[in-house]
């Protein structure tokens, strides 16, 4: 697990230990994260932009996940580099099937027409949204990787929310607001992106997930 120390990261380990799956959590710096040891978790250190790092914290695992984001480097320079390190170092350790966080304002309105292209959407958020389209730029030229981008909808996601299992997947479409107008927990993404490693359901695809 790639980006192991943010919310999304740790729900997703969290999940992955559910599972009685054996779980290598990837941060930059193992000793900013205390408390005690988990059963079926390593904590390593590693870089997910160096192709060798990845490689190195890969080999021996079955698949991977990345969560991983910066915010002190423009976002097109850290999802292409990090990505095209994925890339390389997964070939390397012969990890196959990679499941990446995505970000709702690369999916579209209507047809080819994204979010991050309308009128009036923030500048800011544009520039790192457009990082994740240089993912899924360096992802497409990737033949040989079988991965997947599960966005979320544009809105903060709860991070205290319990874990309901429950959560819809669609295409490159964002997903109409759930009838209940309940928000989308980062348990239940975590319930997803798991999914899409003991069950694959998408491949070399980007997919809408939601409440």
């Amino acid at each position: 697990m790639f980006g192991a120390g943010g919310r999304a990261g740790r729900r997703t380990v969290e999940e992955a230990v559910g599972r009685s799956h054996e779980v290598t959590a990837v941060v930059r710096d193992p000793d900013a994260h205390h408390g005690p040891g988990r059963a079926g978790v390593s904590v390593v250190a590693g870089d997910v932009t160096d192709p060798t790092s990845v490689a190195a914290v890969a080999a021996g695992h079955d698949a991977a996940v990345t969560a991983a984001a910066r915010l002190d480097v423009p976002a097109v320079d850290f999802y292409t580099a990090a990505t095209e390190a994925l890339v390389a170092g997964l070939a390397k350790a012969g990890v196959s099937r990679l499941v990446l966080v995505g970000m709702g304002p690369v999916l579209e309105v209507a047809p080819g027409e994204r979010l991050l292209d309308a009128p009036g959407f923030p500048a800011a958020h544009r520039d790192f949204a457009l990082g994740h389209v240089a993912q899924l730029d360096v992802l497409a030229a990737a033949p040989d990787l079988d991965w997947v981008v599960l966005a979320p909808p544009v809105v903060v996601l709860d991070e205290t929310a319990a874990r309901t299992g429950r959560y819809r997947t669609g295409g490159t479409r964002l997903l109409s607001p759930p009838g209940t107008g309940a928000p989308f927990s980062y348990a239940d993404l975590a319930v997803a992106l798991l999914d899409e490693i003991d069950t694959p359901r998408h491949h070399r695809a980007l997919v809408a997930v939601g409440p």
